[in-house]
């Protein structure tokens, strides 16, 4: 009986994979270019349908109509500020509290665990996380964005994991020369961890940057409302995106018109998605290179 050789069907295998890869790419990626296609095209012109992979009639106005709106843009500094600010305080907290739940020397760590181990599976559900934002006098404010996203601890188990894997001769080695924890901490353990720290950073911004729940939820005020929200009205609601296009001098009424209430849509979607999309090439590095320290040292 002849036999395949191993180098023909490890080639047959490379193929098959290749081949379903691209398949994945184009799954995963046309919505995104159809999205996009859309939103560079005039308006009346896409719901005769037919656009598909390129604009057949071109034109910004559609992004022009949506960056000029006052509200989208007041969403905008909040969602930015929110997710610098969140994704800051959210590896700082959680690199601490994992520094020292590393340590041999830190006493309970059977408490920290069982305690923290407990909020990852279990929560009170909606209203009492109202109550309890609620007593804390952070609803409705700037805050009840931040101070519930501090502490992660599936990040913690991902860091302190890696902090194990550095040798307990480097901490001690520091301490003979006169450093403290503190010194180790930021100068010695921190600086060693930043691919792990990068790719948290990037899962947590990208975490804050897609949220809208809270948003709705426990804020009521204009002025933060996060530009996700604003992107599910706009989508929801047909009537918003109608208002913007009038008071830009649009009339989508008009057959003649270059911008309709689903162009409009798809330009917003476009305008909320690509900023964070355009972070992602310059963290890949780090990202790639955290998530494989972190498979290795755990």
């Amino acid at each position: 009986m002849h036999l395949i050789p191993q180098n023909i069907k490890d080639r047959i295998f490379n193929i098959f994979l290749y081949f379903i890869m691209i398949n994945v790419i184009i799954v995963t990626l046309y919505p995104f270019w159809n999205c996009l296609v859309g939103s560079l095209n005039e308006g009346f012109d896409y719901i005769k349908g037919g656009v598909y992979f390129f604009p057949r009639k071109f034109t910004l106005e559609n992004y022009k109509i949506v960056l000029r709106d006052d509200v989208i843009m007041s969403s905008y500094r909040v969602t930015i500020l929110r997710t610098i600010i969140g994704t800051a305080t959210h590896v700082i907290f959680t690199a601490v509290f994992a520094y020292a739940y590393s340590r041999k020397i830190l006493k309970g760590k059977t408490f920290y665990m069982i305690f923290c181990l407990i909020t990852m599976y279990f929560g009170g559900g909606l209203i009492p996380q109202y109550i309890l934002y609620k007593q804390l006098n952070i609803l409705n404010t700037f805050w009840v964005y931040i101070i519930p996203g501090l502490l992660s601890f599936w990040h913690v188990i991902i860091l302190q994991a890696f902090f194990r894997g550095i040798p307990d001769s480097l901490s001690e080695s520091a301490m003979m020369d006169g450093a403290n924890e503190y010194v180790i901490c930021w100068k010695i353990i921190m600086p060693l961890a930043k691919p792990v720290l990068a790719a948290i950073a990037l899962f947590t911004g990208v975490g804050h940057w897609n949220s809208y729940m809270d948003s709705m939820m426990f804020t009521t005020s204009k002025s933060l409302q996060t530009v996700q929200v604003y992107l599910m009205r706009i989508i929801k609601t047909q009537e918003m995106a109608t208002q913007m296009a009038n008071e830009a001098g649009q009339d989508i009424l008009d057959g003649g018109g270059k911008v309709n209430a689903v162009t409009i849509q798809l330009a917003t979607m476009m305008v909320t998605t690509i900023p964070i999309i355009f972070i992602y090439p310059f963290m890949q590095k780090y990202f790639v290179k955290g998530m494989m320290v972190g498979a290795i040292k755990g």
